[in-house]
């Protein structure tokens, strides 16, 4: 009987696996060891939400408009600019809207709304420049909007998580406009 042999039963199938235990010398040492060495080893990941962060694909945001940017090109009361800094931001078949508005004493509100195909996501505010605080989570709500209040002055990445992505924009400066 062959190992082809289409008339094989479940019996002869063991036998022929018995005799190879058997038989068969096992695996030369240096030969596993190669194979084993093949596979790295990774580092371990402190929490579940690292771990998923891991098989997110990121993705960067480009601005495509910024309101303080835009040359002021009527004069008198017109050519102020406006308190409220309005951004728009690309990133693969979404738009990212973001408002940001001065408040209360050096502090500003962040609000805005992720145009695109998902219903679901979150976004986290993290501090780049040093002593501003700690990093803010929001969650996006069924219109894919979102708000975060009583944000310090400061420099700040700003990042979207949605249906395994990570969208992350340029630096964000929350600061007053430019004069």
């Amino acid at each position: 009987m062959s190992v082809a042999d289409p008339s094989a039963d479940d019996d002869d199938l063991g036998r022929q696996a018995g005799r190879a235990v058997r038989e068969l010398p096992d695996v030369p040492a240096a030969l596993e060891r190669a194979a084993i060495g093949l596979f790295s080893a990774r580092a371990p990941v402190a929490s579940p939400r690292e771990a998923a962060r891991a098989l997110w694909h990121e993705v960067v945001a480009v601005l495509s408009f910024d309101s303080w940017a835009t040359p002021a090109l009527a004069s008198g009361m017109r050519s102020l600019r406006s308190r409220t800094r309005h951004l728009l931001y690309s990133a693969e078949g979404r738009d990212i809207d973001l408002r940001v508005a001065s408040a209360a004493a050096a502090s500003f509100s962040l609000s805005g709304q992720i145009l695109g195909p998902d219903e679901q996501g979150r976004i986290e505010l993290e501090p780049i420049s040093s002593g501003v605080g700690p990093t803010r989570r929001a969650e996006l709500d069924s219109l894919g909007e979102f708000r975060i209040d009583d944000i310090p002055r400061g420099v700040y990445r700003l990042s979207l998580e949605v249906s395994g992505e990570r969208i992350v924009l340029p630096p964000l400066d929350m600061c007053d406009p430019p004069r």
